[in-house]
């Protein structure tokens, strides 16, 4: 259940490219801190008995929340600039494709955690597919217009890596305080309740034209409210389960949803080779979330929801 609501978030972010080409003039960081700010202080709205009621636990750990509000509040500008300095399908694949392996870098260096081979086929899986994808993508779209300077590419990829980066720490913050106690619905109402207060002055200043007609408007609200503010609460439920490791890996569906998306709704065209890539990504989704001999066993053998082992990744004490 836990990667399945993880998949459903993907499925719902992977429609946010569709959805902001009925507001063409709305630029990327008005979409971007929209959808993050006002779905994440949305969500802190809905959970705010629960973050009263456990105040005590949020404010123990303060300082986990502040860097998931920090990665939440950083994350839009980093990953829309990547994909406007370096194109669409180099920023997005540095963005999401650097996202499993700063998380099991995290998880590797804080919490002891190893990789085990299922994870590592199935990120490899993963991320090959979505470079092909986006290199797909990017040979359709091709115009001849003219290359990007070298440095605003350089620019831009080290921007996709800080978007990767961010949110494999928002995801590993809102994790570390759900595996401490906290509930799903308190831990992320407190992390993106602050990053989209952090969001707000880049929707002051870049959101203006979001109010110039019904169609961008409705755009905003679409984002904030459906893959933004539901996606999340989704996201929060897996991650209640799942590693974020293991998340972000499960995430890489996201851009093969909006690929066939754009196909279906918008009329582009997707290459052979892009075809490929979304079936690479379906297997690593099949990799990393078929139950195994030994997880089956495990959970069998379990008499406690607190003994539940996980699959994918394991603290380096439960070697052996």
């Amino acid at each position: 259940m836990g990667s399945l609501c993880v998949l459903m978030a993907s499925v719902l972010w992977g429609t946010t490219g569709t959805a902001a080409t009925f507001a063409p003039a709305v630029g990327p960081l008005a979409i971007g801190a929209a959808a993050m700010g006002l779905g994440g202080l949305l969500q802190a709205l809905v959970a705010a008995p629960r973050i009263a009621g456990e105040r005590p636990a949020l404010r123990a750990r303060r300082g986990v929340v502040l860097l998931g509000a920090l990665a939440v509040g950083a994350y839009p500008p980093a990953f829309y600039s990547s994909m406007r300095l370096a194109g669409v399908a180099v920023g997005t694949v540095v963005s999401i494709g650097s996202a499993p392996l700063a998380s099991a870098v995290i998880e590797r260096v804080v919490d002891g955690r190893r990789l085990t081979p299922r994870w590592t086929a199935g990120a490899a899986l993963g991320l090959t597919g979505t470079v092909l994808l986006c290199a797909a993508e990017a040979a359709d779209a091709h115009t001849g217009t003219g290359a990007r300077s070298a440095g605003a590419t350089v620019l831009g990829v080290g921007l996709g890596l800080v978007a990767g980066l961010t949110y494999a720490l928002y995801s590993w913050a809102a994790h570390r305080l759900i595996s401490r106690g906290v509930s799903s619905g308190a831990a992320m109402g407190a992390v993106f309740g602050l990053g989209g207060l952090l969001l707000l002055p880049v929707l002051l200043a870049t959101g203006a034209p979001l109010l110039h007609s019904w169609s961008n408007a409705a755009v905003g609200v679409y984002m904030a409210l459906v893959p933004m503010f539901t996606g999340y609460v989704l996201f929060g439920w897996g991650l209640a389960h799942v590693p974020a490791s293991t998340a972000t890996a499960l995430s890489l569906l996201e851009p093969a949803v909006a690929a066939v998306l754009a196909v279906l709704v918008v009329g582009e065209r997707l290459p052979l080779l892009g075809w490929a890539g979304i079936v690479l990504v379906v297997g690593c989704l099949a990799v990393l979330t078929t139950p195994t001999r030994r997880t089956s066993a495990a959970r069998a053998a379990t008499t406690a929801p607190s003994a539940i082992v996980d699959e994918h990744m394991l603290p380096q004490a439960d070697r052996g």
